[in-house]
């Protein structure tokens, strides 16, 4: 992980020291660049096209995060760097604002670093694949995924998906040989405002793994952590 993140860089901007130094201290333990600022107007004095991803409170002192946000949407040289919003105030009306100015996702306080890092991964992946489109055919020998169709073959024989069981082995082919825990599986194939348990994870995965025949062996459960494609 720590080397997969070495050349991504992250600007913190929360008014709250004490959590900032945690976020720099856990998110560098994972190999990114970190910097930080203690409000808008210090963040705003760095060159903010430097950095791949910015986590930014809304409620500061001063300039609002929303407000910053809206600045460096304005800018074309930062307009399309991602924004993750962190917020104590988790309405409605801020979730729609925050995502109306451009933020790719909203994390409501208090959180878990967890979760903080599993949802910047989700960021930077969408990113990845708007920069970089994903393939239209997904191949692991006889497997084949067709992203534009959501059609399976194994073995040149089509075989029903549900979009579920699609999306979790896409997620799996496309990160072969890294393991996922049931809830970053969930956080990355799970609507947000749907609760989902980890025992529909284990049987999406069962369904899947019946479905693709002599490859089943391929999606692996590494006991305590998680599940992985084993190519």
């Amino acid at each position: 992980m720590t080397e997969e993140n070495k050349n991504y860089n992250i600007l913190v901007v929360d008014d709250e020291e004490d959590l900032c130094e945690i976020l720099k201290f856990n998110l560098e333990t994972e190999g990114y660049g970190v910097e930080t600022a203690y409000s808008a107007e210090e963040a705003l004095e760095k060159d903010i096209t430097k950095f791949d991803l910015l986590l930014l409170d809304v409620m500061m002192g001063g300039m609002s995060g929303f407000s910053m946000a809206k600045k460096l949407k304005a800018d074309s040289s930062t307009a399309n760097i991602p924004i993750i919003f962190l917020t104590a105030r988790d309405t409605e009306n801020d979730t729609v604002t925050g995502f109306n100015l451009g933020a790719d996702d909203y994390i409501s306080k208090p959180f878990s670093i967890r979760e903080v890092l599993v949802r910047i991964r989700a960021v930077i992946r969408r990113t990845e694949e708007h920069d970089h489109p994903a393939p239209t055919l997904l191949r692991y020998q006889g497997l084949e995924l067709n992203i534009d169709k959501k059609t399976v073959t194994v073995d040149g024989e089509p075989v029903a998906f549900t979009k579920t069981e699609f999306e979790l082995l896409r997620f799996l082919l496309e990160e072969k040989g890294r393991v996922f825990s049931r809830q970053d599986l969930i956080n990355r194939i799970w609507p947000k405002d749907v609760l989902v348990l980890d025992r529909t994870v284990d049987v999406n995965i069962t369904r899947l793994r019946k479905k693709i025949g002599r490859f089943s062996k391929c999606v692996v459960t590494r006991l305590g952590f998680g599940y992985y494609f084993d190519a």
